[in-house]
């Protein structure tokens, strides 16, 4: 009874923490296994996981590691991280059915499994009985670490991408080339060394080297975050570096969980071919009645001596040698065959699109005819079909051709135009041709003015639903009003509260809703990817549309990073598909998930989501805005200036160009003052194109709050309903002076106001410089490399054209 009493107690604690979470998280986000509410759907795999596998695989590791490893805190504690990472893989690959997403998604929970393991660990010390901690023989440790680091480049999978993954930063995946690759190696290999010989002293055989190379993991995470604070620019003004810790440390954590038992099973292996005997005394041995006596392998005792190896240590050599040969093959053939960004260049050098549509270029959009192209703009929300939370206070504007001209004023030359899936397929099916006409006549209208169109499937917080009469939100959670986005038909909640929970974007109905569209219960994604091919079909033949937005700010639903990383990635593949088939050859611009918002970070699609080339990466900059940080007072995890970096590298990891489709909502005039110019330093020093957030917000609109003033460029005075005055200073800054086209490759750009310095470089000579200069007075450039200028003046300001020849550049004060 006395070795039972361990493990009982470890899984007594982790239960009954399981079971504290899940009635005290209200949205089922926060918590080791979470409820939110609403009925199951016996039918889905998906909604079961979570109570059918990963409790059980829980519970199991976790009584496993207090058998083995429940003598001492750390080990117990290492060993619940283990029951919990494992936990969270598994129960995303049977969703699935993706390794590699599944185990990458285990360091999704590390914020939740270091927690939870101090708690379970501690129980486990303090009431599951007396310790006599044992030691054991070490064992070999240099198999299993070579072993770990060479599976790395071979098993690399989703790990060590994304945003936190500054460039010097070494990290084993093959096509960040091999001496990343080596150096992560030999890193890797020297912390699961180190760690090895701490842990297998302390806990035996296969659980022991397991969690010895899961230690080995995190501080290699550990040893990554202080490369990438030295070469990343360090705190420079926000929280960055320990958001890029964490994740580094995840990323090793669940690489480690995932792939540790291959050289555990290979340690014990090469420990059992080798025949340790060990040289012990009569007084320090065992006793055979010891509870550890029979857990413990050939060599185990209170204190061991040195061990005699046999000759038959060459069969493990061989086993070792072929994990180490296999990682040197695959290793070369990648880095042969590319990365995701070679192969997308290549297939934009095979692309066939007619000419006078924009497409994406490597990093650049262009025009087909060898000019750069910056798309420069402002949203509009005036189609969107709005929650209208007082009926007399209309939720949208009118969106007349007057707007565009004004837009045109100001140099734009873009708009993204939400539209809202409710309004544009009310009945399963059927797009609603009126609302198909309104649409027609914002784009010609846009068009009429020099704008094009990025067609932009709004939503926030899933659909218009507000919460319902008589609900009762759980401490925590607040009854919410409803946003934008789905028709009823394709909102399926299973009854799950319509409460939120920081905001709009967490609430247990929203995050079903979009659980079950990732999932495509019902065919309801499908019905949506129809839609998409139907919609762009439409437009297929109008170069004046610069390109389709699948989903604005895709939720996460329950199970992140499945849902925004893989799932989100199918559905763009399915959509993009659609609109191939369609005829359509236009950009496609794919958003990262809400995490982007509100964080300044996210994963994104996994890299070769799809084989599409006509692609732009368009996350949403708010940084210091809207982001959860920022709304809840903590310090800024991500500064403006360095959000385009992170933005600029994930795009970079894609092989397509970045643009920003939403940007701003920093408040009152002060707080925007204080903000814009930043922004615009960075975003010229990106040479980055972008939409700021919005051209004109109703008083009604629900994400204005119906306050004396709705806010935009152009503000409503919720009084009149007129428009008020607007904020010059902010319009100044975006419609400063910026080369709406550049023959060849923009090169720098720096402007304020009327003032521009510019740089590019052609190929050959060829026209097509078109800058845009905001004032009234005539420019007076000053020019290197350019002929054939005019002036022409325009409503608001000048457009400067020219043709070019080799390295050119354009001035003006």
């Amino acid at each position: 009874m006395r070795r039972l009493r361990r493990p009982i107690v470890a899984v007594l604690a982790a239960s009954l923490l399981v079971v504290v979470q899940a009635i005290a998280d209200p949205t089922g986000l926060l918590a080791l296994v979470g409820w939110p509410g609403g009925a199951l759907q016996a039918g889905l795999v998906w909604p079961l996981a979570p109570y059918a596998v990963f409790v059980p695989v829980l519970l199991g590791v976790v009584w496993w590691a207090a058998v083995r490893a429940g003598e001492r805190f750390w080990t117990m504690f290492a060993g619940v991280v283990l029951a919990v990472l494992l936990a969270q893989a598994a129960s995303p690959f049977v969703m699935v059915w993706d390794a590699a997403t599944a185990a990458w998604a285990a360091g999704y929970v590390t914020a939740k499994a270091l927690p939870a393991a101090a708690i379970v660990a501690a129980a486990t010390r303090w009431l599951g009985g007396r310790s006599t901690r044992p030691t054991y023989a070490r064992g070999g440790v240099w198999p299993a670490a070579i072993a770990f680091g060479a599976l790395a480049p071979v098993a690399a999978g989703s790990w060590w991408t994304g945003a936190a993954y500054a460039p010097l930063v070494p990290a084993p995946r093959p096509e960040r080339g091999l001496l990343s690759v080596a150096v992560a190696v030999a890193l890797l290999i020297g912390a699961a060394w180190l760690c090895l010989r701490w842990m297998r002293r302390r806990v035996p055989g296969v659980l022991g080297v397991w969690l010895g190379v899961l230690a080995g993991g995190a501080l290699f995470g550990l040893v990554q975050a202080a490369v990438g604070f030295v070469v990343d620019e360090g705190l420079a003004g926000d929280l960055w570096p320990l958001m890029a810790a964490y994740v580094h440390v995840a990323d090793g954590l669940s690489f480690a969980a995932c792939v540790g038992w291959m050289p555990a099973v290979l340690a014990v292996v090469v420990d059992r071919l080798r025949r340790p005997r060990p040289v012990t005394t009569d007084a320090e041995a065992v006793p055979a009645s010891s509870p550890d006596a029979a857990d413990a392998p050939p060599g185990a005792s209170g204190r061991v001596g040195p061990a005699a190896p046999r000759r038959s240590w060459p069969i493990a050599a061989v086993a070792l040698a072929s994990v180490v040969v296999a990682a040197l093959i695959v290793t070369p053939v990648v880095l042969t065959g590319g990365g995701v960004a070679e192969d997308r260049a290549a297939a934009a050098a095979e692309a066939s699109i007619p000419e006078g549509f924009l497409r994406a270029d490597g990093d650049r959009i262009t025009d087909g005819e060898g000019h750069d192209v910056l798309l420069r703009g402002v949203n509009v929300n005036q189609l969107v079909d709005f929650y209208q939370p007082r009926a007399e206070v209309p939720a949208t504007r009118p969106l007349t051709e007057d707007d565009f001209a004004g837009m045109a004023e100001y140099g734009f030359d873009v708009v993204r135009l939400g539209i809202s899936w409710s309004t544009l397929e009310p009945t399963r099916g059927e797009l609603d041709t009126g609302y198909l006409r309104r649409i027609d006549q914002a784009v010609e209208w846009a068009k009429d003015h020099g704008i094009r169109t990025v067609i932009d499937l709004h939503q926030d917080g899933w659909s218009n639903a507000a919460t319902a009469e008589g609900t009762v939100c759980r401490p925590g959670t607040d009854p919410m009003w409803g946003y934008d986005g789905a028709p009823g038909w394709a909102t399926i909640t299973d009854d799950a509260p319509r409460c939120a929970f920081t905001g709009r974007d967490i609430s247990p109905a929203g995050d079903r809703a979009f659980q079950h569209f990732w999932f495509d219960t019902d065919g309801i994604q499908t019905a949506l990817v129809r839609t998409w091919g139907e919609l762009a079909g439409r437009y297929a033949d109008e170069p004046a549309v610069a390109g389709f937005d699948l989903m604005n700010e895709p939720g996460f639903g329950e199970t992140a990073p499945v849902t925004t990383s893989l799932l989100l990635g199918r559905y763009y593949d399915r959509a993009i598909q659609a609109i191939r088939d369609a005829g359509a050859p236009q950009i496609v611009f794919i958003e990262p998930s809400i995490l982007w918002s509100g964080l300044g970070i996210d994963s994104g699609p996994s890299l070769g989501f799809t084989d599409d080339a006509n692609i732009v990466f368009s996350p949403h900059l708010y940084a210091e805005s809207i982001t959860m940080d920022h709304s809840l007072g903590l310090p800024t995890i991500v500064g403006t200036a360095r959000q385009l970096d992170l933005a600029a590298r994930v795009a970079e990891a894609y092989g397509v160009p970045l643009w920003s489709g939403e940007y701003g909502y920093w408040g009152d005039e002060a707080s925007i003052a204080e903000h814009i110019g930043r922004y615009a330093d960075a975003e010229d020093a990106h040479r980055l194109g972008s939409a700021y957030w919005v051209w004109k917000q109703s008083c009604g609109d629900p994400q204005n709050g119906i306050g004396d003033v709705g806010l935009g460029l152009v503000p409503e005075d919720c009084a009149t309903g007129q428009d008020g005055p607007r904020n010059e200073p902010l319009l100044a800054v975006l419609s400063r002076a910026y080369p709406q086209a550049s023959p060849g490759r923009l090169t720098s750009l720096q402007a304020d106001g009327s003032a521009l310095a510019m740089t590019g470089t052609v190929d050959a000579a060829t026209c097509g410089l078109d800058v845009w200069i905001p004032g009234e007075a005539e420019p007076e450039p000053r020019m290197e490399g350019l002929t054939d200028v005019e002036l022409r003046k325009v409503d608001g300001g000048w457009h400067v054209t020219a043709c070019a020849e080799g390295d050119y550049s354009f001035t003006t004060d």
